[in-house]
This record gives C-alpha cells, structure tokens and sequence, in this order.
C-alpha cells in the first residue's frame, strides 16, 4: 500500500494555489478512490463588465471561436 504524503496547512489560497502548481497530487492523494459528485442546487454567479480591446484582437478571437464551434465570449476569460 502507497503511503502518501501529508498535505500541509494552507494560510491563503493563494499559497495552495502555487503549492499545487509546483507539486504531484498523486504524491498526496489516492484518486482511485476519489467518487464523483455533483451539485445541482449550486448557483453560479456572474457579474458582467466591459472591457475595451482592439478590434483586430476582437476579429481574431471570433474567428478562433467558429472554428472550435463556441461562443466568441468564451475565449476572452
């Protein structure tokens, strides 16, 4: 049996964020036993704004998008 590596205490998320970026989580986790779960009262929220970019990056973007078959928008997260 694998014995795994204890997961240290984060103090920010940012600090498990740059942890997890630089680390193995198979050295930490076993995920064969991991399950799949849902949420399905979760909400997500959003709040829109606006963003100016330059046309030609605009043109760029969408063309990217048709060509993959989404929704231009997705593309500027």
């Amino acid at each position: 049996m694998k014995k795994f590596k204890k997961i240290p205490y984060f103090k920010t998320e940012k600090e498990e964020r740059e942890f997890w970026q630089t680390h193995d989580s198979t050295e930490y986790v076993d995920w064969s036993k991991a399950k799949r779960v849902s949420f399905p009262n979760l909400k997500l929220t959003s709040k829109p704004i606006t963003i100016r970019l330059p046309v030609s990056l605009i043109d760029r973007i969408k063309i990217k998008a048709h060509k993959i078959d989404i929704p231009h928008q997705i593309l500027y997260v």
